[in-house]
């Protein structure tokens, strides 16, 4: 069906598309995660991608994860950092990150700044893997 989906922002300030569901994120307790939402903006039995809108509220953060498929990320507004691999990296609006399969990646708003991106990925995906104790110890050591 064809449509179109206006951009509109709520009385919080938060951008979102009109007519869209704002979703969480993810389940409650399933992976760390901070002050993040999700629409899904086009989703079609006849078509194997998906694209997904994210806005993470000011110092908030996306799950640190990785998985099999690849996505690309284009930001639309705001800024923040991106954790690629053990890089971490500025981002700020119009850029475009692509994330490998089986790389780790964690999206963090700015202290004082939402941030918000379209998500391009597979519609099949395979369950995020959740780094263990022992990496999260080693990366926060630098190795």
């Amino acid at each position: 069906m064809s449509t179109i989906r206006r951009l509109v922002h709520d009385t919080s300030g938060a951008f979102g598309w009109q007519d869209v569901d704002r979703l969480q994120y993810k389940d409650e307790g399933s992976a760390p995660f901070k002050d993040i939402t999700r629409q899904v903006l086009f989703s079609q039995p006849d078509h194997a991608s998906e694209l997904r809108y994210f806005e993470i509220a000011p110092g908030g953060y996306s799950t640190l994860e990785q998985h099999q498929h690849t996505h690309a990320v284009l930001i639309l507004r705001g800024h923040g950092t991106v954790r690629i691999g053990t890089e971490v990296q500025p981002i700020a609006e119009h850029d475009l990150v692509t994330v490998d399969p089986l790389t780790w990646h964690q999206f963090y708003a700015a202290p004082d700044h939402s941030l918000g991106f379209l998500c391009l990925v597979s519609k099949e995906r395979d369950k995020p893997m959740l780094p263990t104790e022992q990496q999260l110890s080693e990366w926060r050591q630098g190795r």
